[in-house]
Parts: C-alpha cells; sequence; structure tokens
C-alpha cells in the first residue's frame, strides 16, 4: 500500500478517498484523476464505462429512477422476476455518437500517461458500439490486441417492430442479444523493448496464466448477476463476481501492480481484485454510487470465496 500511495500522492490529497483492504477508492472525475497521476503509476484497466453518453447524466438517471424511461428502456417482467433498465444505445444520434468518439479519444489520451508501456485495458461495451468505442481508443494510442466474449443471455433485441407488433407478429427488428464484447487493448511496448524485457521492467506486456497453466480464454460462459450480488450492489451495469475475478487475475501477468477502474460504479472490480488478493483503484464521480462502493466492496469480496469463483485452477 505504500507504494501504491507513493504514486497516487497528488491525487490522495486532492480527491476524497477511503481505504479498502489493499484498495483505494476515489470520489472524483477520472479525467481530472489521471491528470494527478505520476508517469506508469496503474498497471492494468479493467472498467465498464458509461460510454461518455447521456445514459448516466443526471436527467436520465432522474428518469429511470421514476420508471419513466428516457435512455433507460424498462424490459418486459417475465419468470415472475422484474427486470432492471437497459440504456438504448440505439437511440443515439450521430451528434451523440460524435460526443461518444470524442469522449474516448480524449479519456486515452488523458489516461496513456498514467498506464505503465505493456499495461492492458479491458473495456466492457455492447454491439451498437464497440466498434466506434474501439476506434476512438486505437485513436488516442493503445493497440487493439483482441476481443473477450462474455456468453450471456441478454434482454437486448429480438423485440418485435415498435408500435408495430401485432401488424408483423413474426419479424424481430434484430437479433437477440446472447453475448458482450470486452474489448482488449494494450499501452505500446517501446520499440526497443521485447515483452520479456517489458515484465522485468515495469511488470507488464502479458496476461496472467492461471495457477493450472492456462491462457485467458477469449470466450467465457457467465450467467447473469446473481441477485444475491445485486442485492448488495444496486447498479445497472454490475458485472459477477465470478465473470470479474478471472479477467482482473489475468490483467497483472506477474500478479503485481495496481489495478485501476476509473468507473467504478458500485465498485465491483475493486472488489473482484481484493479476491484475489491485488490491489487496486476505483475512481467515481457520482456521488450515491461512491457511497455505495464503500458498502458493497467488502460484501462482494466476501462472496463464494471458494472454488466455484476461483480463476486459480484447481489448487
Amino acid at each position: 500500500m505504500l507504494t501504491m500511495q507513493g504514486k497516487l500522492d497528488s491525487a490522495l490529497r486532492r480527491f476524497r478517498h477511503r481505504k479498502i483492504g489493499r484498495s483505494l477508492v476515489f470520489h472524483a472525475d477520472c479525467l481530472n484523476w489521471f491528470t494527478q497521476l505520476s508517469p506508469n503509476s496503474i498497471h492494468a484497466i479493467v472498467t465498464d464505462p458509461p460510454y461518455g453518453v447521456k445514459e448516466f447524466d443526471d436527467d436520465q438517471l432522474a428518469k429511470r429512477a421514476s420508471g419513466n424511461g428516457g435512455i433507460w428502456r424498462i424490459p418486459p417482467s417475465f419468470d415472475g422476476h422484474t427486470r432492471a433498465p437497459l440504456p438504448r444505445f440505439t437511440a443515439l444520434n450521430e451528434k451523440e455518437r460524435s460526443r461518444l468518439f470524442a469522449f474516448f479519444q480524449m479519456w486515452t489520451k488523458t489516461m496513456l500517461p498514467a498506464l505503465c508501456p505493456g499495461g492492458h485495458v479491458f473495456i466492457a461495451t455492447n454491439v451498437f458500439i464497440s466498434q466506434l468505442v474501439y476506434s476512438a481508443l486505437i485513436d488516442g494510442g493503445l493497440e487493439f490486441r483482441g476481443e473477450l466474449i462474455r456468453l450471456v443471455r441478454t434482454l437486448r433485441g429480438g423485440d418485435r417492430p415498435k408500435n408495430a407488433e401485432t401488424e408483423f407478429p413474426d419479424v424481430s427488428s434484430m437479433a437477440k442479444g446472447c453475448f458482450e464484447p470486452w474489448g482488449i487493448f494494450r499501452k505500446p511496448i517501446p520499440a526497443a523493448m521485447t515483452v520479456g524485457d517489458c515484465l522485468r521492467k515495469f511488470s507488464t506486456g502479458g496476461l496472467r496464466r492461471t495457477r493450472d497453466g492456462l491462457p485467458l480464454d477469449d470466450v467465457i460462459e457467465s450467467g447473469r448477476t446473481p441477485k444475491s450480488e445485486r442485492r448488495i450492489a444496486d447498479h445497472p451495469s454490475l458485472k459477477p463476481q465470478a465473470f470479474l475475478r478471472r479477467v482482473v487475475y489475468s490483467s497483472l501477468p506477474l500478479g503485481k501492480g495496481i489495478i485501476c477502474d476509473p468507473f467504478m460504479g458500485s465498485g465491483s472490480t475493486i472488489a473482484a481484485a481484493e479476491a484475489v488478493c491485488y490491489s487496486a483503484v476505483g475512481v467515481e464521480r457520482h456521488t450515491d454510487y461512491f457511497k455505495l462502493s464503500l458498502h458493497a466492496i467488502p460484501k462482494l469480496t466476501a462472496l463464494g470465496m471458494d472454488q466455484r469463483l476461483s480463476p486459480f485452477g484447481n489448487d
């Protein structure tokens, strides 16, 4: 922790923060926060951002809370369960898509100095905007290293044409969503370095294998986030610990360094890092979610600390 605090010294002085286990969480806008970091301060990023568009603007959050929708689509209930709202990315117009690209291009350029050379970025997205987000990250200076597919049946797609359901009962407006794409990126390794050189100098450059010696698969079967986790952290984009712990574990090739989630939300990535004994730093600008994270992280960390959630293989 002393090493982490040394690297984040300026941010610690400027922003409200709290220590949780090995990790630190900040109440801040990540764009401002990154500018306070020393070069090469963090070793990996694992995040599920709000895409820099309007779904987490105050007016849209108010509409979600009241059930009025806005950009938030209220899915139909079935099996006796009420489904959480989902942001309708198909509703984004060209101006908003341009805003999204510009945001992620700027975010990458702002973040890049703080990320060690060879450091990986895992970023959740969706089929509607993944190409746009990936292009912005590449334009900002990251290398595209592939895509991780989280196999999960979502509530996206498969709907009949809006306001014409009865007229066209055998038509779907788009395919039913059965996966969630996560982009895998890396800060370029200096030209004179090999991956081995980068591992020796920065502890970055590759991905960590399991204790069984197996690499991270780029397709991971994942159920929806369990109710036990949603009861702890009421966040619309909450990812399951079983999935996050595998990704987080792989992001530090030597098992040391600092993982960052600059769009922390309720802190699920930080909890995953705590569960696999990594140090992490989370940043969240929304006051309610920051407060939620302080209570949610320890509880999410404690869930299922057994082989069912272990990324380590058969110990």
